[in-house]
């Protein structure tokens, strides 16, 4: 019963904080004339796009943040999830104001950005190394539970936390390009991390069905055709919420599986801008990320959408049976 009230309780608290937020921020954005830009070489039925309201990722993380103080006291194991979570998202707050507001067009210069999520990333390995390096083991899918664990191979995990965070980070802000898509996918996370942190009695299933719930309010909104865009505000916490609840779980390998949407969108860009250096301006893809080749082939934003979110669900299903 504790554990229903420790996930149903935090996820529809969210939920109606993201519900309840989204008719005041969405008109305060539109005010504020903090309108998405559309590049003129791009899909072309994003045009009219142009305008909508983004920097909506503060309704998901005013709502995460709320709901989480709540259970902060029991569940410390929260505090390093939620500082990865609001790290990443200042960093895309920035970067969404000096575009949007500013009127910057690159936002954060790429140096800066990085900087920012080095810095970021640098805290969190820091903490897991002070307070509970054991979360630098990792948990190895299909093993019966067999976790690498050790002195060296928690040192080799270090370096290796960077790529996953940072990774992880731009992967989900790559997925972030259609209306509803990172959401719809991120909230297939929300769930696996949910089950598997009670399961695996990971302590932060409050957070994570707290995430769960904000992104079900924000999907109202976020939804074709889209009222509000989350932005690099949104979609940056969301990435550091998977890379946190993901370490604090020993599970960053799953990360390989539940966000493998993630890694495809990041790999089509790779393939995309190396295959165009090297045959001097020829395109692998039709559109990189991904998610724009399948619109020019003809796939409406809904069908990729839910494409992308039912094999999400999927492999989320696969990772559940992974974790015995």
């Amino acid at each position: 019963m504790l554990i229903e009230k420790d996930v149903l309780i935090p996820l529809f608290l969210a939920f109606a904080i993201s519900v309840a937020l989204s008719p005041v921020v969405i008109p305060f954005l539109q005010k504020l004339k903090v309108g998405q830009t559309e590049r003129k070489e791009g899909v072309a039925s994003h045009l009219k796009k142009a305008g909508t309201p983004t920097m909506g990722g503060l309704i998901i993380l005013i709502s995460i943040l709320v709901t989480s103080l709540f259970y902060i006291g029991s569940y410390q194991r929260i505090v390093p999830v939620l500082f990865l979570t609001l790290g990443f998202g200042i960093i895309g707050f920035l970067d969404d104001y000096l575009k949007v507001v500013l009127r910057r067009s690159d936002g954060l210069m790429p140096k800066q950005k990085m900087l920012g999520q080095i810095i970021v990333t640098t805290i969190f390995v820091a903490y897991l190394w002070i307070m509970d390096s054991s979360c630098l083991e990792l948990l190895l899918p299909f093993s019966g539970g067999y976790v690498l664990s050790g002195q060296w191979v928690k040192i080799a995990a270090t370096p290796l936390a960077y790529i996953v965070i940072i990774g992880t980070v731009n992967g989900v802000n790559f997925t972030d390009g259609l209306d509803g898509l990172a959401t719809g996918v991120t909230c297939m996370v929300a769930v696996f991390f949910t089950v598997a942190s009670t399961a695996l009695s990971g302590g932060i299933e409050p957070m994570t069905a707290a995430v769960l719930g904000a992104l079900l309010g924000f999907l109202l909104f976020n939804v074709h055709p889209a009222k509000v865009f989350m932005g690099d505000t949104g979609s940056l916490a969301l990435g550091g919420f998977v890379a946190g609840a993901a370490y604090m779980m020993k599970l960053p390998v799953f990360i390989l599986m539940i966000g493998m949407i993630y890694l495809v969108e990041v790999l089509s860009v790779m393939i995309q801008v190396t295959y165009f250096k090297k045959t001097g301006g020829k395109r692998f893809f039709k559109m990189a990320p991904i998610h724009h080749h399948f619109e020019l082939c003809g796939w409406s934003e809904t069908r990729i959408d839910a494409v992308f979110t039912v094999i999400t669900a999927f492999l989320c299903l696969i990772a559940l049976v992974g974790l015995q």
